[in-house]
């Protein structure tokens, strides 16, 4: 079985950004990106009605992070430290060396390669650091730019499955990608 332990909360520095653990002062920027409908359109989870629900995500982030049962980043620019979406692992399962990729990215700073300099470094975080043997990311088969910068970093579709989620009271089809460790 996997062992896992991310205390203290890693950093993880690239050439444009700086993925830190999550604190409650990003509650206002997580109200912005999880109650807005257009970035929340694949995001299976409710809208954020208020900032409190929002601290409320980012308690159940932390806490999860403080037993090892997932991990979130802030993703945050370099310079001005300012908070521009999320991502971290969830679904983790110790047992078979796998975890679920999550990510948002706030709609201002969409389409500038954030969210690509951002998984690269997870990968390697989940590869390298949590010795994952595979990473899955579950993505509406509609979100074009999701499945995009997973195909960009080798993930591969693996499954398509029917109904899968109900989303905004419906059922939603979802492709499932998975990205294995490289072989050493």
């Amino acid at each position: 079985m996997l062992t896992i332990n991310f205390t203290p909360h890693p950093t993880l520095t690239t050439e444009r950004l700086i993925l830190r653990e999550m604190v409650l002062e990003d509650k206002h920027v997580m109200f912005s990106m999880r109650s807005d409908p257009e970035t929340m359109r694949y995001v299976p989870r409710p809208l954020a009605k208020n900032v409190e629900d929002a601290e409320a995500l980012i308690n159940v982030i932390r806490n999860n992070v403080a037993t090892n049962e997932g991990i979130n980043f802030a993703i945050t620019l370099k310079g001005s430290g300012e908070m521009v979406g999320a991502i971290g692992y969830f679904n983790i399962s110790k047992e078979n060396h796998r975890a679920e990729l999550g990510y948002i990215l706030h709609k201002d700073h969409q389409g500038k390669g954030l969210m690509q300099e951002a998984i690269k470094a997870v990968i390697d975080f989940a590869f390298n650091d949590m010795k994952l043997h595979a990473i899955e990311a579950i993505i509406n088969p509609d979100n074009a730019a999701s499945i995009q910068v997973v195909e960009r970093n080798g993930f591969t579709r693996d499954a398509f499955f029917k109904d899968y989620i109900m989303h905004n009271d419906a059922y939603v089809d979802a492709y499932v990608y998975t990205l294995l460790t490289p072989h050493r």
